[in-house]
């Protein structure tokens, strides 16, 4: 009490005295600090009673007046005084002692706010980084410590300082076995610090204060032998290099204040196991392990951060974060590689997935992942008690969700190989070690949780280098031809695009769903890897040069090279006389040789109704209802083809096939693991539920969105040759209308019972009505549909290749 009342009465007595120059003030207020460790006799009182907290508050009042004062960029004589006595060495020594108590708070929030208050550059002059990297080593030691708030502020406005001025990292990576770096590090900061000085020189020439005397011999510093004071760690492994205690020598001058070196403060000193169980929770290389761990360099910025996102409170976590991600986006090559290989950060990210990733329950209803509202990292604070939409393993999936998003924004942020690095590392020890597993399990309903998750994942992922990694772990790097034999040569894909004609339903459709929004993600590798490369020698083809006499069969009314329908199995129930078989044969399209080099609306045209034209009338139910029609898919194909084109444009796909004399046509074709079992699901249309049907048929028109010229040919090209036994999706719904057309005999009033169906798929009947067949009267209208989107699509691609 006594204190505060001489604290109030010394601030009245200053306002009252006639203002001193402000390099005395400043003087002042400093001795009154070091005065404090000569007069006292009680080191148990907290610096709260004292003065301290008021002197240093002054003191930097007056280096921001000073610079305030002062043309940009030029150091004052306090700000001179400051560095040149080592003022910031001092308060390191005795924040570092906690005397009195309560001292390393006064400490870092005295950094923090010159540092972020003084415009000018300090951190490049070594009596600043040099006791705030000694300064940095402090943080975060202890957890849930009374300092984790200024700890976390200091160490924030250190990331952001380095952000500004990214350079300045290299002072702060701390030399393990590279001297010639350590000798670099220390040439710079000699350089940069008299730079920043060079102004004042000039003016300042007979304004030096004069070192003041030592203090009694109370005030003894700690010893300055230990690695831990001395922000240098000793050179090991080269033969004649300077120890720490020979580096501290040759950086100090003759003319250091010897307060510093008599200041006594109780130490705090850890034993090794203390310090050992602090620093190795998340497997941070310790100062007392062997070199070899960390070959080169130490980053206790890193470190400390590290060590503050365990803390429990969760706006500590979210600011040890934010710095994180300043640290990572620095654009130096030295400091990423030593973020990523001489730091736990990989270990944090993957072992924090891994726990958030195996706390969700083991069964999750899908639907659940997929609705889950979009959550941004350090927001997800969330109440179950409030919300009225909670579920079993809410908390837990907004958890992992939440982290994940940290993860993609980290390595969005971050520099491009520590990206590169970063992503790799969650991939081998999260998506390989702890997704895969769940993936290739047996059990439907683990099978059915972990997909969704996965298909939750990918559409939360936007950081290239996690997405290339993404891609990598489901599809494999293989971009060979695919061959029926060795489609198992990568084991999770191949368990993946199995599921997509899984005995269970819901498995199928959430994996169809999972392929869906991966093909939708800006990687060339995706399309590449399940289509393309099958393609590039479009050996699905039957080349036939064109010649004189099958040009004459096309002008006569015959088909040249066409298949006969009537020829085919599928079709021996169709008779000359049949009411069906006419007209319906009539809609297919004739196969012209020279298709390619007629006039393009034309074309266009005649493909458009190749497809219209698939399905029968007495099939066609869409004209019954209004706003059903083809033109209602042009707008959403123009949409949805331009959003594709946005991110294939960069990736040079030709503009026409490849030539066939470039094409090796008498190589085996095999459409790929992937087409082979969408093509199989499209041909069993009629059979499967609605559900599956409209994901089957999404995920092939999201395939036939590619502007690419085979995937073009080979999915939207009625007109093309296809060699023997190979099939293309036109070909699939041709045998699959021709399975139709044999059953609509054996389905009395088929049009009215297809009419109702549609009605109630649109909700315009009641659902109770009892129909028979209609798995197959919804499989219909599905066909009906996807003929017409496939329509559609062709004629916007065309549209648009046509377009200046």
């Amino acid at each position: 009490m006594f204190s505060k009342f001489t604290s109030i009465l010394q601030h009245a007595v200053e306002a009252l005295a006639p203002s001193l120059p402000l390099q005395e003030d400043f003087v002042y207020h400093w001795k009154a600090i070091t005065h404090y460790y000569i007069e006292t006799s009680d080191d148990k009182a907290p610096v709260t009673d004292t003065n301290i907290p008021s002197h240093l508050e002054q003191m930097l009042d007056i280096l921001i007046q000073e610079e305030n004062e002062r043309e940009s960029g030029e150091t004052g004589p306090c700000m001179e005084y400051l560095l040149h006595h080592k003022i910031l060495e001092t308060l390191y020594t005795l924040g570092k002692a906690d005397c009195p108590p309560g001292m390393k708070q006064q400490v870092l929030s005295f950094y923090t706010k010159l540092l972020g208050r003084i415009r000018q550059p300090l951190l490049p002059h070594i009596n600043v980084h040099r006791p705030v990297q000694k300064l940095i080593r402090l943080c975060g030691e202890v957890l849930t410590a009374p300092t984790e708030n200024e700890e976390i502020q200091f160490l924030c406005i250190v990331c952001a300082k380095l952000k500004q001025d990214p350079y300045l990292v290299n002072f702060f990576l701390e030399v393990k076995q590279d001297p010639v770096l350590h000798s670099y590090r220390r040439q710079v900061s000699s350089q940069a610090a008299e730079t920043t000085l060079n102004k004042s020189k000039a003016g300042a020439s007979g304004s030096s204060i004069p070192v003041r005397e030592s203090i009694s011999g109370k005030l003894k510093e700690p010893s300055a032998s230990s690695a831990s004071d001395t922000g240098q760690t000793e050179l090991t492994g080269e033969p004649g290099a300077a120890t720490n205690n020979e580096t501290e020598s040759t950086e100090q001058t003759s003319e250091e204040p010897a307060s510093v070196n008599t200041l006594h403060i109780p130490s705090q000193n850890k034993t090794a196991a203390e310090e050992s169980a602090s620093v190795n929770t998340l497997h941070i290389p310790s100062q007392n392990e062997p070199a070899a761990n960390c070959p080169n360099q130490d980053y206790n910025l890193v470190n400390s951060l590290l060590n503050l996102t365990r803390s429990p409170d969760g706006r500590i976590v979210v600011k040890a974060c934010e710095g994180l991600m300043l640290l990572v986006s620095l654009p130096e090559p030295a400091a990423a590689k030593c973020l990523t290989e001489n730091t736990a950060l990989c270990e944090l990210l993957t072992e924090r997935l891994t726990v958030f990733y195996k706390a969700l329950p083991q069964s999750m209803d899908p639907l659940d992942i997929e609705t889950v509202e979009s959550v941004n990292w350090g927001l997800d604070a969330y109440s179950g008690k409030e919300d009225t939409t909670a579920f079993p393993g809410k908390r837990a999936l907004i958890s992992f969700l939440s982290w994940l998003d940290y993860c993609d924004q980290l390595i969005k942020e971050a520099q491009k190989t520590a990206a590169v690095t970063l992503a790799r590392y969650v991939r081998e020890r999260f998506f390989v070690s702890v997704m895969e597993p769940q993936l290739m399990q047996t059990s439907e309903i683990g099978i059915l949780t972990s997909t969704a998750l996965l298909n939750r994942l990918i559409r939360q992922v936007t950081s290239g280098a996690l997405l290339q990694e993404t891609i990598y772990f489901i599809l494999g790097e293989q971009r060979e031809p695919e061959t029926l034999a060795g489609i198992n040569s990568y084991p999770l894909r191949h368990r993946l695009i199995e599921h997509c004609d899984h005995l269970s339903d819901e498995i199928s459709i959430m994996t169809l769903r999972m392929f869906e929004h991966l093909l939708q993600k800006p990687s060339e590798h995706i399309i590449y890897n399940l289509v393309i490369r099958n393609l590039e020698e479009r050996n699905y083809t039957e080349y036939k040069p064109p010649c004189q006499e099958d040009k004459d069969m096309v002008e006569n009314g015959q088909i040249a090279g066409a298949i006969d329908l009537e020829e085919d199995p599928l079709f021996t129930d169709l008779s000359p006389g049949n009411r069906l078989s006419a007209d319906w044969l009539s809609g297919s399209p004739p196969q012209t040789p020279d298709h390619t080099k007629s006039d393009g609306k034309t074309e266009v045209h005649k493909i458009v109704n190749s497809f219209l034209c698939l399905v029968p009338d007495e099939a066609k139910s869409s004209y019954h209802v209004e706003g059903t029609g083809y033109d209602t898919y042009l707008r959403d194909a123009h949409r949805q083809f331009r959003e594709f084109c946005a991110f294939c444009t960069r990736w040079e796909w030709p503009g026409a096939p490849k030539t066939f004399e470039k094409c090796r046509l008498d190589a085996a074709f095999f459409e790929g693991h992937f087409l082979k079992v969408l093509f199989d699901r499209m041909g069993r249309i009629l059979d499967q539920p609605y559900d599956v049907n409209l994901q089957v048929t999404s995920v092939l028109s999201k395939l036939s969105m590619f502007p690419h010229p085979h995937i073009h040919e080979y999915l939207l090209d009625p007109y093309i040759n296809l060699a023997p036994g190979c099939r293309s999706l036109f070909s699939v719904i041709v045998r699959v209308v021709g399975d139709l057309m044999l059953r609509i005999q054996r389905i009395p009033d088929f049009t009215p019972k297809l009419l109702q169906v549609r009605k109630r798929l649109l909700g315009m009947d009641p659902e109770d009505a009892v129909i028979d067949h209609s798995t197959l009267l919804e499989g219909v209208i599905v066909l009906e549909e996807f003929c017409k989107e496939l329509a559609a699509i062709a004629f916007v691609k065309f549209h648009a290749s046509t377009t200046p």
